[in-house]
């Protein structure tokens, strides 16, 4: 059985700035972009024909699934 008592309040969230979580999903999206860009098209050409999802949507995706991860920890 686990002991919370020691450490604190457990459900008091700390909240981060729009602009603090904008600069790192801007880093993120920008830093995703190249590496998207080269597997789409290296796919297109592979398979000869265009992938679903465009390098700019996977990029994307990528940023809004790492940038929450930063501030949970």
């Amino acid at each position: 059985m686990s002991d919370f008592t020691a450490s604190g309040d457990l459900h008091q969230v700390k909240r981060v700035s729009r602009t603090e979580f904008g600069i790192y999903f801007t880093l993120i999206f920008a830093l995703a972009l190249p590496l998207h860009l080269v597997g789409w098209t290296y796919q297109a050409l592979r398979h000869l024909r265009l992938p679903n999802r465009n390098p700019l949507m996977r990029a994307g995706l990528d940023a809004r699934a790492i940038t929450p991860m930063i501030f949970r920890g």
